[in-house]
């Protein structure tokens, strides 16, 4: 098992050398953008990481690296229109820069790009994976609609909430990782063990997603600072608000999260400071750390090397320092 950086060298290296954009240049086109934004590419990280975990060639799991990652980025894109988001990874979205249409297709044909790549390994292994792919990818579109419709709703729970994140966000995060363990062809608890390492871990990372939409520095974030509030999303933050706010702030919450979404630097300002007074912020951070937690308990189980562990614990570490 190598240094991370290795891994994220592979997929930059992968990514720069593709070449995507032929005839029609408008579908392809987009499709070349937003995977040349880079981003952290943290699943492909992980698939690759995995498949040496579990003693193979990093290389043997790269075409399931890259349809984990071609996917990701193509529900980005559905996902930024469905938000009316003006920036990823600091730049205009694919529907801006284009048209909604054609990020609509363009999203389209990279969710067919990624099952392809399967079609590089053995009959056996192509049928796991792309069982746990569609499976996956199914979820994501579950935890999707479960998104927008906590939009319309104001007696969403904690415990739905978390159901929500864990199918929009994590759960592609654990198959990222049980890619790289299917490939290397580990043992079925090994793939199911660092699955579950990848959910919690994935969890975690929505979460902290979530708390630096409202605090995250916007010159290292990436994203609209603020955007969660501006879509009156109920997010982790405005659960907590409203659990342990006072009887005022919590009808300010309300009335402002009942509001047509816009971009109102007021609104956002009003919001964060409800989510500070009330200690959202702090719970938030909390339960990052009690979700990497229960990912480093599955690394207990596995069987591999200890150093191999304390890899794969430095990686999450990391994840919860993240300003990005």
């Amino acid at each position: 098992m190598q240094a991370i950086s290795h891994y994220q060298q592979v997929i930059s290296d992968y990514f720069n050398a593709l070449s995507v954009v032929k005839d029609p240049v408008n579908l392809y086109e987009p499709v070349a953008y937003i995977l040349s934004l880079g981003g952290k590419r943290m699943r492909p990280v992980l698939t690759l990481m995995a498949a040496e975990i579990f003693n193979a060639d990093c290389k043997e799991a790269l075409p399931a690296a890259v349809a984990v990652e071609i996917f990701h980025n193509f529900s980005l894109v559905h996902d930024d229109i469905m938000d009316d988001a003006p920036l990823r990874r600091g730049k205009e979205t694919v529907h801006e820069k284009w048209n909604t249409n054609t990020a609509i297709l363009s999203g389209d044909a990279m969710l067919i790009m990624a099952y392809r790549y399967f079609e590089a390994y053995e009959p056996e292994t192509f049928s796991d994976l792309a069982k746990l792919f569609s499976k996956t990818a199914l979820e994501v579109c579950e935890g999707q609609q479960w998104d927008v419709d906590f939009e319309e709703r104001n007696d969403v729970t904690v415990p739905e909430y978390l159901k929500m994140i864990e199918y929009k966000t994590a759960v592609l995060v654990g198959a990222a990782m049980k890619m790289g363990a299917i490939v290397a062809k580990t043992s079925q608890e090994n793939a199911d063990l660092i699955y579950d390492f990848g959910r919690n871990l994935g969890i975690a990372f929505q979460l902290q997603d979530d708390y630096l939409d409202a605090f995250g520095d916007p010159e290292t974030f990436g994203k609209q600072v603020g955007g969660d509030i501006i879509e009156n999303k109920k997010t982790y933050l405005y659960l907590m608000a409203l659990h342990h706010g006072d009887d005022v702030s919590k009808e300010q919450l309300k009335e402002l999260f009942c509001l047509q979404p816009e971009n109102s630097d007021e609104k956002v300002e009003v919001v964060k400071n409800i989510f500070t007074t009330s200690g959202a912020d702090v719970k938030t951070k909390k339960a990052i750390e009690e979700y990497t937690l229960k990912a480093f308990d599955m690394l207990e189980k596995l069987d591999i090397d200890n150093s191999k562990k304390a890899m794969l614990r430095a990686f999450g570490e990391n994840l919860m320092q993240r300003k990005v």
